[in-house]
């Protein structure tokens, strides 16, 4: 499995990130079955959240790993989010502790290596989000803290209070979903890609040594759907094609390993329930992208260039 550096902490971790979100509906021995077929591919990093399957997600997952005496804890590295409330967000300390404590009790776990902030929150008072990460940290709760969602002088909010790193931003990215690029290609232009609607967010996210999680990295703008094999993107799916002969995969991993190219060392995060389909996106390590064959991607998105 390629590897990236976490953030600002020097360890090593995978470039694919399964996602848990659609999995609440697997019964345990499929979940177990599940995360040994992507164990045995060197992808141990799980993303969750508390609102996931409406805590099911984990409820499933942690039952499948405690009754399983061959996946070890120290093997996994868990992640989770919390502060998306039914209407309202909220990242109030009580509700932050108490939802750790909730996410812990249904992975079955003592400690969290990650908690992200999930989507930001107009009324955070920092403070109390520091006051939290405090007390979870100093617990042995939660190890490692990141947002999700969140620009640059959001995070620099949090930071002026909490103590602790905030080493991981979750943000959708994929080809045609790519505006972060975008943004800072068409400087000093009146294009429609030069809107800067995340603050610079990918070179701030360089700058600050914060790992940039993609998410929907299959996606189309505005949830119409995955754009692979999309009749909305002929030139987009042709280029894909071309590019999976000549590297003998498929448009999957090709789209996957347009992410993984890029300096920034991202991870991308699956949202698929399939192990196939996770075989695919992993596959994407063996695949290192031209400079030219990168930016043709791009450019069969529907981008431009100055």
């Amino acid at each position: 499995m390629k590897e990236i550096i976490l953030g600002s902490t020097g360890k090593k971790m995978p470039s694919i990130v399964i996602g848990c979100m659609r999995l609440a509906d697997k019964n345990c021995v499929e979940m177990q079955n599940f995360i040994h077929k992507v164990l045995e591919q060197g992808a141990f990093y799980f993303d969750h959240a508390d609102i996931y399957g409406g805590g099911q997600s984990e409820s499933i997952f942690g039952e499948a790993i405690s009754k399983d005496k061959s996946i070890k804890r120290e093997d996994l590295f868990l992640q989770s989010k919390c502060g998306i409330r039914k209407g309202f967000f909220d990242f109030s300390k009580k509700h932050i502790i108490s939802s750790v404590d909730g996410i812990l009790k249904r992975l079955n776990t003592e400690y969290l290596d990650a908690l992200l902030l999930h989507r930001p929150d107009a009324l955070v008072e920092p403070e109390e989000v520091a006051s939290a990460f405090d007390e979870l940290h100093q617990n042995g709760k939660v190890r490692y803290f990141g947002v999700s969602n969140h620009k640059p002088m959001q995070i620099e909010l949090l930071k002026k209070y909490v103590k602790q790193p905030l080493i991981i931003n979750q943000l959708q990215f994929s080809i045609p979903v790519s505006n972060m690029v975008a943004n800072g290609l068409e400087v000093n232009m009146t294009s429609s890609g030069a809107a800067d609607y995340d603050g610079s967010v990918l070179d701030y996210s360089r700058l600050h040594d914060m790992t940039i999680q993609a998410w929907s990295p299959f996606q189309m703008p505005n949830w119409e759907g995955c754009f692979i094999d999309s009749e909305k993107y002929p030139k987009l799916n042709e280029e894909l094609q071309n590019l999976a002969q000549k590297y003998q995969v498929n448009k999957t991993t090709i789209a996957t390993a347009w992410i993984l190219r890029h300096p920034a060392g991202m991870q991308v995060i699956t949202g698929t329930t399939s192990e196939n389909r996770i075989t695919e996106i992993i596959c994407a390590e063996n695949v290192l992208l031209t400079r030219e064959e990168w930016y043709r991607l791009y450019l069969a998105a529907g981008h431009v260039l100055p």
